[in-house]
């Protein structure tokens, strides 16, 4: 996906510059290529070969409209043309060559490729003399951004006038939330400007705003040229090895509360005045210590959380974010670290900074508070799109996945994270991608996929046990675990969530063991470990009553039944059940009457019991998840009851998951397997087992049927 954006979509030019990856590159070790020469020469050379070919008329208008728009769209080449009353009949010539053409706003180019030769084919005091003329025709406060561009891609040498003029131009364009243009700028600066130090300040600002605006292997080429603190560590965290992320920014953190002028990372400047109602934007040595506190999340090091608490103490500032509350749970005070994270899940009004909209979320969701958590991971992606940090975009999504999933919406929190995942790799966020795939992994879990979610599991473990990524690793873990306990395979299902229960950080996660424990409870339970189960319970239930969520004590009245024996288990069962009305957990909430019922059933009150196993059974339908179901219908089967479906059979499709509606699309589209393989981050023969499945749930033998199945209204 990277490397299709980097080529400009260009298939051709995908293979080529696939064929000439490292190994690094390939292991997503080192960044991609930036630059059009280095990404696809031969590719480039064929076009160039086209543009020379043209008059030089033509080649001198295409010149012209290539500047204008490449790397920087302008938009000034008809005054440009009025201005010197160029001819611009020449261009009939490449129209008639199949190589640009005329539009309303100037030229418009057969594709990305041809524009970049019509420019890089021109000598270079043809290309200065064009930047120039666009420069000049420039005006008013508005265009001054791009004016500074043209002028100093028109400089012949070194130049401090106009390395300030573009900085400050850059610092313009940053606080309009157009890192895109403020990286070019800046980088452009750092050409023309003549003292080293200054040079890496503005590459530093350079590879920042890369980064902000979505392209992760031109931040990392830029940021290997100088040395900041706090873009080492964000591109540690999000793209290379987590573990070193910490302590990068924990030294940038308290670089920024001792400024010097020539040491210390970029931060983005925050807003003159909120909205109304809006949360203010930390400062940024808040910002980057809430970056410490992702750091320990991500890795599952949450020991760490209290040397980010202290070094805010010792800088005389409110320590920001979820950290105040890491740092008290790591401690065991379970009701000091609930009023903090309380009080950071209050602060998810619109329009506020994404950093501390996205920590609201998380917070929300240590506390169970799903609704909130979706309410604050939203508007920290609708804050990030509206500041252009498109990065910050599918890492609000990763942790609004969570939400979506234990509410009740497993298909839609697979196609948010099937979006997000999109996005993470886009953008070069390998970790993120990562995170991505343990929750893919999860939702595979409940929906029955097997082999889906195993790959996805072992394509999550991979990554994370080699970046220090704790959260994915146990996630992943835990999604296998799930699999086999919501398959039966009590034995399996019990060992992997001890394996959970044992691993530290990077390869395991507290707060994924804390969530896993009521599923740890019922597989040792079923395995006769009663002993392991009890202690396990009583630090789940320690938390739960300090936090004081609905939910949390359902499933810590739940565990209690489980650990009671006969019908001493039917009140706690019951405590639960009343307890999950108040709650958001339904998927949980029909686990509990798939046990309830079961514990019924034993206890031969059968009316009871099968009211409990249809009420289940009737949920598991509802989340498509056919191995819960199975065993609600396992358990009427038992009773004696009938077992009656109770799916939506209305539209053909919605026999479908979310992987199966999204992989047949794709095919009835015309995609390949292998290209949908590509798109997706899976296999070819995960693809083919999509693709048998959607045939067989469909009744249909071909792709032809496939497309006019799909085509039809009624499945619209």
């Amino acid at each position: 996906m990277r490397v299709l954006r980097l080529v400009h979509g260009d298939p051709r030019a995908a293979a080529e510059l696939v064929a000439r990856l490292t190994g690094r590159q390939a292991a997503g070790l080192d960044p991609l290529p930036a630059e059009p020469a280095d990404l696809a020469p031969e590719t480039l050379r064929a076009h160039r070969g086209e543009v020379r070919a043209l008059p030089d008329g033509t080649r001198l208008v295409l010149l012209l409209a290539a500047a204008d728009q490449y790397p920087v769209a302008t938009h000034a080449f008809l005054r440009a043309v009025a201005a010197v009353r160029l001819d611009t009949r020449p261009l009939e010539v490449a129209e008639a060559a199949g190589i640009a053409y005329a539009t309303a706003g100037g030229v418009g180019f057969r594709d990305a490729w041809t524009r970049i030769a019509a420019y890089e084919t021109a000598a270079p005091a043809d290309r200065r003399e064009a930047h120039r003329l666009l420069a000049r025709v420039l005006h008013g406060p508005a265009e001054a951004p791009r004016r500074a561009w043209h002028r100093g891609a028109g400089a012949l040498g070194p130049s401090a006038r106009l390395a300030a003029e573009l900085t400050a131009a850059a610092a313009r364009a940053r606080a309009a939330g157009d890192p895109a243009l403020s990286g070019a700028l800046a980088e452009r600066a750092a050409a023309l400007c003549a003292d080293s130090r200054e040079r890496a300040r503005l590459l530093a600002h350079a590879a920042a705003d890369a980064w902000y605006s979505g392209d992760g292997d031109r931040a990392r080429a830029l940021a290997a040229r100088t040395a900041a603190d706090a873009l080492t560590g964000v591109l540690a965290l999000r793209t290379g090895h987590a573990g070193e992320a910490f302590d990068a920014l924990l030294a940038a953190a308290v670089r920024a509360a001792r400024p010097h002028p020539a040491r210390g990372g970029p931060q983005r400047p925050a807003p003159a005045a909120p909205a109304p109602g809006a949360v203010r934007a930390p400062s940024p040595t808040a910002h980057l210590l809430a970056r410490a506190a992702e750091a320990a999340v991500y890795t599952g090091d949450l020991r760490r959380s209290p040397e980010a608490l202290l070094a805010a103490q010792q800088l005389g500032m409110e320590a920001p974010g979820v950290l105040g509350g890491l740092a008290a749970a790591v401690d065991g005070r379970y009701e000091d670290a609930r009023d903090l994270l309380e009080a950071t899940a209050g602060r998810c009004g619109p329009g506020g900074d994404p950093t501390l909209l996205l920590h609201a979320g998380i917070a929300a969701l240590m506390l169970g508070d799903h609704p909130r958590a979706v309410t604050a991971t939203v508007r920290a992606a609708a804050a990030a799109r509206a500041r252009g940090v498109t990065a910050a975009v599918s890492q609000a999504m990763e942790f609004r996945v969570y939400a979506e999933f234990w509410t009740g919406r497993p298909r839609a929190a697979e196609a948010a994270a099937l979006d997000a995942l999109r996005q993470a790799y886009a953008t070069g966020q390998d970790n993120g991608a990562c995170h991505l795939q343990a929750a893919l992994a999860m939702f595979a879990a409940l929906t029955g996929d097997d082999d889906l979610c195993r790959e996805r599991a072992a394509a999550a473990r991979s990554h994370a046990l080699a970046h220090d990524l704790g959260l994915p690793a146990a996630l992943a873990q835990w999604a296998l675990a799930f699999l086999d306990l919501a398959s039966g395979r009590f034995d399996a299902a019990a060992a992997g969530l001890r394996a959970l229960a044992a691993s530290g950080p990077g390869h395991g996660h507290r707060a994924i063991r804390h969530l896993a424990t009521p599923h740890y409870v019922e597989a040792a339970v079923r395995t006769g470990e009663i002993r392991v189960a009890r202690v396990a319970h009583a630090g789940y239930d320690r938390w739960a009553r300090a936090v004081g969520g609905a939910d949390d004590l359902a499933l810590s009245a739940r565990c209690r039944a489980l650990l009671s024996p006969g019908a001493d288990a039917l009140d706690h069962y019951r405590e639960a059940l009343a307890l999950h009305a108040d709650g958001t957990r339904a998927v949980e909430r029909a686990r509990t009457e798939l046990l309830f019922g079961s514990a019924l059933r034993r206890l031969r009150r059968r009316t009871e019991a099968r009211d409990r196993l249809h009420s289940a059974l009737a949920a598991f339908e509802s989340f498509d998840a056919p191995h819960c179901a199975e065993a609600a219908r396992a358990e009427l089967r038992a009773l004696g009851a009938p077992a009656s479906p109770v799916r939506d059979h209305r539209s053909p499709t919605a026999q479908l998951t979310a992987q199966q509606l999204l992989v047949a699309r794709m095919a009835a589209d015309g995609a390949t397997n292998r290209e949908i393989a590509t798109r997706l981050a899976l296999s070819p023969r995960t693809i083919d087992h999509h693709l048998r499945g959607v045939f067989t749930r469909l009744g249909i033998r071909s792709r032809i049927e496939l497309v006019r199945l799909l085509a039809d209204p009624a499945d619209e």
